[in-house]
């Protein structure tokens, strides 16, 4: 059945309150710059299930601490004999150390290398 006027996924835009400006969420810049990268991309993360269960233990610790971004929320992390890699945008500085202090505090993590990156737009 159509509705008139069009579909409802174009009727329904967020809106940013008043006053604030909504980022974007694109980041194909930074996704285009790490195609000819030689670093680790989420198609090279570890099968083995502790590199699994660590990764996993890694995403719930950043998801669950609302003061990030959703930028920070979406980092890529990957895992692989206790390392933990981060890569992405975040928005600013306090959040890129933020986001690699949390993943170094969840058991298992050896140590991190912090790859991210801070979206200026």
């Amino acid at each position: 059945m159509a509705l008139a006027g069009g579909s409802a996924l174009a009727q329904t835009t967020p809106v940013a309150p008043a006053g604030q400006v909504t980022p974007s969420a694109d980041n194909t810049r930074m996704n285009n710059r790490d195609q000819g990268s030689t670093g680790d991309t989420a198609q090279s993360q570890s099968n083995a299930k502790g590199d699994r269960e660590l990764l996993a233990a890694v995403r719930r610790t950043v998801v669950k601490d609302k003061s990030l971004s959703i930028s920070a929320h979406n980092v890529k992390i990957l895992a692989a004999n206790g390392v933990v890699t981060l890569r992405g945008p975040v928005t600013s500085e306090e959040e890129k150390t933020k986001v690699e202090a949390l993943a170094k505090q969840v058991a298992g993590v050896t140590s991190v290398q912090n790859n991210l990156d801070i979206k200026t737009n």
